[in-house]
């Protein structure tokens, strides 16, 4: 009956009969009782303890530790704020309970009337407090890390005792209007010294500093110490005291630091270890294993992983959450109350008004400490599962199998790393929603139906049935998520495959196909993206115009079962309905990013599980166990399992120890798989792969680090000078070092660029031959190097320094065989023949086509060079080495590049890739007018704040009329029928909704619109930007902005911006509601404001430079990972991968350090703004009780209070929400920066088009051409003054780093002339558009580049031949059979870089480009360097007979190759040394080209006399 009447809505005075009623079932001893069951527990615990103590005592004879899980120190200690602040907390708490105990019992009503109860209660109160004083005590000087659990747990239980305490003694004054009394005074000092316990014991740490005996001070950390890096400063999080963990106020030294000059990334502290990447790495393996072990699965959930990393740290913060949750309900709670006092002043005294008002403030201030402490530990908790997925998908990467290699490409995984965690890390700040959810809406119903009885059950219904409203909407946009991701991955992957492969796309005139190609990839992405936010603007119509709903259907079902809707009901309702919308507002968001969430941890999951290189695949054999160091036995090997042919059968090999083994064989033919077989690379089908020793690797596509050249070659060894000399000279790399601008420091770019393709070789030799290995794998060492440089490199290397070396060489070169003590020739993936070269020149299977080829080559040299001369001087054996223009090494870097160098070489102490760019200072005004104006110049912005403006004064005007029409108190008379009232608020409501909607709609057009056109813009600028910029640009940088910076605007920048606005049109509409009722409230708001301000000013220098440093240095992360994807092999083979693991780590939390502190800088700043606007709240409602009656209407009052209730919310969210637009806005930045690159020349000059059939003769002319890289730099090529003819055949060779690459740039305009022109067919090539003159050239540069997707869109990526030409052209290059034999044909796939295929088969390819365009001019730049001599051959007669009535101008380090041409073009130093015929240039002696012959000729004497032999 009791709770039959309590809900009768009819009844006047329901909320009063439900509290006397609640008072009266509850004991008005409870308060004792609880308290008395609380110390019994903790007294018996603690004698038990003591118990187990003494006994352990009296067994050991000496105590060990106190406790379970704590450490101590031998050393000294100094006591910690911590320590000192319970020491001091107990104390007041002992001293209260002493008086208390002291004091007279006092029977006033509410108290417990039982004294054995009461005195029991405090005398065991007393007890405690003195145990807990002595135990913090005692725990002070005996140097524990972390206090017992013990007082922990009684701290945090007695904070909640007292909370529970403090709240009803409130409740109890104001209600029977009673008088403070000086035992409610004590409460209060006690119940903030029991605030403060709580959150020593949520820390948990003493902070005990240890003094050492030279008297240094060192805090414990766990026992562990971290090792800190030159310039890096100690975690200052790591040691702050309580206090300044609750005020953030640990981050003022380094505000000190940003306020004065920009912040550097060597001024930010680290992070905490438990936030480092190497703990949070090595935490998640061991959760990994633990449900490994547990689930008894080689494959374990990361969802469970997860949940172990993070359970402990999420509770925590569940914890705040909660609590902040609950104390946000307590306004609501008491506007009903805060009314009913305005109304009834003189009843009431004012000390009730006053307790009212600091009842607030309070509940304010807890929510405000609780709220940035649950927010800051979910930015901690993502940033820690950030360092550690990261560091898991690093760490997978480098053991990523080759088959799984290619089916997730460098764009997918960078994907993974930069947009799936950040969406798994959003995730986890979003996850403490799913706590407070629940709690909110009880709490909501709670108040809701204290207030208004059964109309609460309408606000429920309403409430569930718009989450409900949810559920098809994310399913939706989970959808939309995925197509997005996809979308993304797809436009990643070829921007990626552009960038990597950009100088071929110039070379091709392919860059405006390959542009449309990512534009039309983006408008695939765009269209998902627009579904997206399409659904995301009905979302936002619905959630911000929930709680009109909600109001209106509670207000109706009210007016329906005649509930009384007084001033005071109305707006404590309308308050909660504002609370509730925060929980509805936060479940679309929360749901959509559940559905993101699950896509990236799927995705990630997936490539988490994919296969790994056979940690099996090869048996490793002590040296003193076996003589052979490398044997396998009927091995079976394959690339790909599944295919029904292995790539590799029937190997049978022994390689003793010392030996040199050459392994040669035609392209496709399984040379380079047999290395591979070695390292463990490749599957093992059968068989069994023996290695006895260490080894290394040299692969045959150069793998060069970005650093300087040292690094490159020590490759993590400890530095040994002589050593080091020795493998410097041996490798050829003296004379290198001599001419490059640092020496051996000078920086290498990225991939190596600006490294010729020789030297990019001899330094990875140069790091085997230092690792000093027992086995050496070469794959094809010699084909980037010129004859001298192979001879010298064989000689001094292979056959000299690591003569003592087990070496397993892959050679085309057929000179180097007969050193080999084994040959092995491969075909179609099998040995074929095996022996010495006496022993197969004799068996005539096969290897006499190589050797054949060979002879052919060699004896059309000495007949050239015979007939030159009639007579011949003998050649003494120094000859070569005396002249000094025959050294190999007259190298100059700048000239040496096959691509262009940077501009800044010299002047930046050798570094080509410079750091990356960030702007300094406040971000211009002209970055966000260029954001704001892209879109239809801006006209759009004022309406969407006209909308928000328009939903506002709607919003507060429907809250208005209800305040205003409904009476003050029940027996007040209505001005109006509630009928009515209604209709009017409901017409009001819907207004403002479908202003919201209006406003969402076009925040979603503009903002999507905008990114759009940043896109295209900088896609535009990058694609046409000169090789310069690449060439010292890492495309990390690029892929960085493409891929996070794009997402950014994507999906967030506008709503950041909007949000600014809004934001600042929700805090006015709140002062005005406010200033209606007392205009007093500015006198303290303009102040408070201007601090605010100046808070905000003081903050963002710091905040914004940690933003940009957090962006900066995200790049490097992706470009170490995407460097360390490409060399795998290499890291594997040379057991670097701890190495590269570390260096991962230090990357990541470099990242970490400034994006940690960035996110602490925005709850310091938040924490002190919530602060403020809790005292100007608090100031407005002391005001109000302050004012004498009938001044102000009770209602208007209550309505202030109900808007002033969000003022914190409000004032931090504007100040928040500026600040992270600023943060935000560094994207849009980075990307305009982007998209004003300067541009090479035009593409197509409409007034100076060459004829269609032009070149006709292909007469190439060269006058006076100079170039250089950079105006300081020196000129590369000087004053060339030559002319090919049309239609022959024109050799140029020189030695490395001559300038001869230069010169084709020069020819393609990679480089642009600075004095001098170039002319073909009487067409001066600087005054025509690049695209014509490039689609007019051919070439077969010396990197073959491939793209992913068909053969037949490899060779005809333009689409302009019949299928009938492509298959001739790929007759003529020799891959007709090979690709007819595959079931796809000419559809047959090509994956990323074309891995799929040998580096011989993809020269090939490049050859079949050429055919198809068949250009009058042909240009081949070491073309032939990675194919067999026989294949050699066979596309040197291809080309003469395809090619002869063109103009062929080749660049060769094999002699053969240009000895048939028309005319030799000699290169020295950047200048013309001989131009004739080769057989001038042979008359005489002294000529360089004479020179080269005789080397080379005098290097295959031996092979010649032998072959000639056999």
């Amino acid at each position: 009956m009791l709770f039959e009447d309590m809900f009768d809505s009819k009844s006047p005075n329901f909320k009063q009969e439900f509290q006397t009623a609640w008072l009266q079932l509850s004991s008005p001893c409870l308060w004792e009782d609880v308290s008395i069951v609380l110390q019994l527990g903790f007294l018996g615990i603690f004698l038990l303890h003591l118990v187990q103590k003494i006994v352990g005592h009296l067994w050991k004879h000496r105590t060990t530790a106190t406790d379970k899980g704590i450490e101590m120190y031998p050393n000294e200690a100094k006591a910690s704020f911590s320590c000192k602040a319970s020491i001091i907390c107990s104390s007041i708490l002992l001293g209260i309970h002493v008086i208390v105990l002291l004091m007279p019992p006092n029977g006033s009503e509410g108290n417990c009337k039982s004294p054995i109860l009461v005195l029991s209660s405090e005398v065991m109160q007393v007890m405690i407090w003195l145990i807990t004083l002595i135990a913090v005590c005692k725990i002070s000087t005996k140097k524990y890390v972390k206090f017992p659990w013990i007082l922990r747990t009684y701290w945090l239980c007695s904070f909640l005792l007292s909370v529970i305490h403090m709240a009803f003694d409130v409740h109890f004054l104001v209600t029977n209007n009673g008088h403070l009394r000086v035992q409610d005074y004590t409460d209060f000092l006690g119940l903030l010294a029991s605030t403060c316990l709580f959150g020593i014991s949520i820390r948990g740490k003493t902070g005990t500093v240890l003094i050492s005996q030279n008297g240094l001070a060192d805090p414990l950390l766990n026992g562990k110490t971290e090792n800190h890096s030159e310039g890096r400063t100690e975690s200052a999080y790591g040691k702050a005291t309580l206090f300044q963990l609750i005020t953030f106020s640990w981050l003022n030294p380094l505000f000190a630091v940003g306020i004065k000059k920009p912040l550097e990334q060597d001024e930010i502290p680290d992070v905490d270890v438990k936030d480092s990447a190497e703990f949070t790495s090595h935490y998640f393996d061991e959760c990994l294993k633990h449900v490994r072990e547990r689930d008894g699965t080689t494959n374990p959930s990361i969802y469970k992983a997860i949940f172990l990393f993070i359970w402990k740290k999420a509770a925590i913060n569940a914890l705040f959450a909660m609590i902040s949750a609950g104390a946000s309900y307590v306004g609501p709670y008491l506007i009903d109350d805060f009314v009913n006092f305005l109304s009834m002043k003189k009843a009431r005294s004012l000390e009730s008004g006053y307790l009212l008002a600091l009842a607030f403030l309070s509940a304010k201030t807890v929510e405000t400490i609780a709220q940035r402490q649950w927010i800051f530990g979910a930015r901690q908790l993502g940033l820690r599962l950030r360092a550690a997925l990261i560091s898991h998908i690093y760490k997978k990467g480098l053991v990523l199998s080759s088959q799984s290699r290619q089916s997730h490409t460098s764009g997918e995984i960078i994907n993974y790393m930069g947009v799936d965690i950040q969406r798994m890390t959003d995730f986890i700040w979003y996850m403490n929603t799913i706590w407070m959810l629940p709690i909110q809406i009880s709490l909501a119903i709670y108040v809701l139906n204290m207030n208004i009885g059964l109309g609460s059950l309408a606000a429920l219904a309403a409430t569930l049935m718009v989450m409900a409203c949810n559920i098809p909407l994310t399913r939706i946009q989970k959808r939309y998520q995925s197509k997005i991701m996809e979308a993304k991955d797809e436009r990643m992957k070829a921007t990626s495959e552009v960038l990597r492969n950009i100088k071929t796309l110039k070379l091709q005139a392919w860059d405006s196909q390959f542009l449309h190609k990512l534009e039309s990839l983006r408008k695939i992405e765009y269209n998902w993206l627009w579904k997206s936010l399409r659904l995301g603007a009905l979302s936002a119509f619905i959630f911000w115009g929930s709680p009109t709903f909600i109001s209106v259907v509670t207000f109706g079902a009210c007016l329906l079962m005649g509930i009384e809707l007084t001033s005071g009901r109305v707006l404590s309702a309308l308050a909660t309905f504002r609370m509730l919308q925060d929980p509805i507002f936060n479940l679309p968001d929360l749901l959509s990013v559940i559905a993101q969430g699950k896509v990236s941890v799927d995705r990630v999951a997936s490539f988490l599980q994919e296969d790994e290189v056979q940690s099996d695949a090869i048996e490793f054999v002590p040296k003193d166990q076996t003589e052979f160091e490398v044997e396998i036995d009927n091995g079976k090997f394959s690339w790909n399992p599944e295919s029904s042919s292995p790539t590799l059968d029937k190997i049978q090999l022994k390689v003793k120890r010392g030996m040199k083994v050459a392994i040669c064989g035609t392209v496709g033919s399984g040379k380079s798989s047999l290395l591979s077989c070695i390292l463990g690379e490749i599957k093992k089908l059968s068989g069994t792969v023996k290695i006895g020793g260490t080894k290394a690797y040299v692969p045959q596509s150069p793998w060069i680090l970005t650093g300087n050249v040292k690094e490159n070659i020590l490759f993590g060894n400890r530095y040994d000078s002589f050593k080091y000399d020795e493998t410097v000279k041996a490798c050829a790399l003296t004379k290198d070092f001599e001419l490059f601008p640092c020496g051996d420091l000078t920086e290498i770019g990225e991939r190596g660029i600006n490294m010729s393709g020789g030297q990019k070789q001899r330094i990875q030799i140069a790091r085997a031959v230092y690792e000093d290995a027992d086995i050496y794998l070469l794959d094809d060492p010699f084909s980037a190097v010129d004859a001298h440089t192979g001879t010298q490199l064989f000689k001094d290397c292979l056959m000299g320094i690591l003569k003592n070396k087990t070496i397993l060489y892959v050679t085309h070169q057929v000179e180097f065989l007969p050193a080999a003590d084994l040959i092995l020739v491969m075909q179609d993936g099998r040995i074929e023949q095996a022996g010495r070269f006496e022993q197969l020149l004799k068996q005539n299977i096969g290897f006499e086509v190589l050797v054949g080829a060979h002879n052919q080559a060699l004896e059309s040299i000495l007949t050239v060079e015979n007939s030159s001369r009639t007579s011949q001087d003998p050649v003494p054996e120094n000859e070569s080495n005396k002249d000094p223009t025959s050294n190999s090494e007259m190298i100059h870097t700048q000239h040496d590049s096959e691509h262009n160098i940077s501009l800044e070489i010299t002047e930046k102490q050798g570094r080509l890739t410079q750091d990356e760019e960030r702007e300094k200072g406040s971000i211009g005004k002209e970055v966000y007018m260029s954001y704001l104006t892209i879109v239809r110049g801006g006209a759009l912005v004022p309406i969407i704040i006209l909308a928000q403006s328009m939903f506002q004064v709607l919003q507060v005007a429907s809250n208005y009329w209800m305040a205003w029409a409904s009476p003050p108190t029940s027996e007040s008379k209505p001005k109006m029928g509630l009928d009515y009232v209604l209709f009017v608020y409901i017409l009001l409501a819907v207004g403002s909704s479908l202003f919201v909607l209006l406003r969402a709609s076009l925040v979603a057009i503009t903002g999507l619109s905008t990114a759009q056109k940043l896109f295209m813009k900088m896609l535009q600028s990058v694609v046409r930007a000169p090789m310069a910029f690449f060439d010292s640009t890492p495309t990390g940088r690029i892929l960085n902005r493409a891929s996070i910076d794009q997402s950014v605007l994507d999906m967030e920048m506008a709503n950041r911006l909007g949000w600014c606005a809004f934001s600042v049109i929700q805090i006015l509409g709140t002062i005005a509601v406010m200033s209606q009722v007392a205009w007093e409230v500015f006198v303290i708001f303009i102040p408070v404001t201007a601090i605010c301000i100046w808070y905000q000013q003081y903050y963002i220098p710091t905040a914004r430079e940690l933003g940009r440093l957090a962006s900066i240095q995200q790049s490097p992360i992706l470009h170490h990972f995407s460097e360390s994807l490409s060399g795998a092999a290499t890291i594997r083979a040379f057991d670097q991968e701890d190495r590269f693991i570390d260096a991962n780590l230090d990357l990541v939390d470099n990242f970490s350090r400034p994006w940690f502190h960035n996110v602490s800088a925005m709850e310091w700043l938040s924490f002190r703004l919530n602060l403020l606007s809790n005292f100007v709240f608090a100031f407005s409602l002391v005001l109000l009780v302050s004012l004498p009656e009938g001044i102000i209407n009770p209602s208007i009052a209550g309505l202030a209070v109900t808007y002033g209730i969000n003022l914190n919310v409000l004032q931090a969210s504007v100040i928040w929400n500026i600040c992270n637009a600023e943060n935000k806005m560094i994207s849009v930045e980075r990307i305009l920066q982007y998209s004003k690159i300067k541009s090479e020349a035009p593409l197509v000059i409409e007034e100076c088009r060459p004829a269609n059939n032009w070149p006709q003769v292909g007469t190439i002319c060269f006058q006076n051409l100079q170039i250089r890289y950079a105006e300081h730099l020196p000129s590369v090529l000087k004053n060339i003054s030559c002319t090919f003819p049309g239609r022959m055949k024109i050799g140029v060779v020189g030695r490395t780093g001559s300038g001869k690459s230069t010169l084709i740039q020069a020819i393609f305009r990679i480089v642009e002339p600075r004095e001098g022109s170039i002319i073909i067919d009487g067409v001066d090539i600087s005054k025509i558009g690049l695209h014509d003159l490039r689609s007019r050239l051919s070439i077969i540069p010396q990197d073959p580049a491939m793209f992913e997707g068909t053969v037949r869109g490899n060779l005809d990526p333009l689409d302009q031949h019949p299928d009938g030409q492509v298959w001739e052209a790929l007759d003529k290059c020799q891959l007709g059979d090979l690709v007819r034999a595959k079931e796809e044909k000419l559809d047959s796939s090509v994956v990323e870089n074309g891995e799929n295929w040998s580096v011989g088969q993809r020269q090939l390819f490049c050859l079949g480009r050429a055919l198809l365009k068949r250009s009058s001019i042909l240009v081949l730049d070491e073309a032939t360097a990675s194919v067999d001599s026989a294949t050699d051959g066979v596309i040197q007669k291809i080309i003469s007979q395809e090619f002869k009535d063109r103009t062929v101008v080749t660049i060769a380090h094999r002699i053969h190759t240009v000895i048939d041409s028309d005319l030799v073009l000699v290169l020295s130093e950047g200048r013309i040394a001989e131009y004739d015929t080769p057989a001038k240039l042979l008359e005489r002696d002294d000529s360089f080209f004479s020179k080269l012959i005789k080397e080379y000729s005098k290097r295959s004497k031996g092979f010649g006399k032998l072959a000639i032999s056999t």
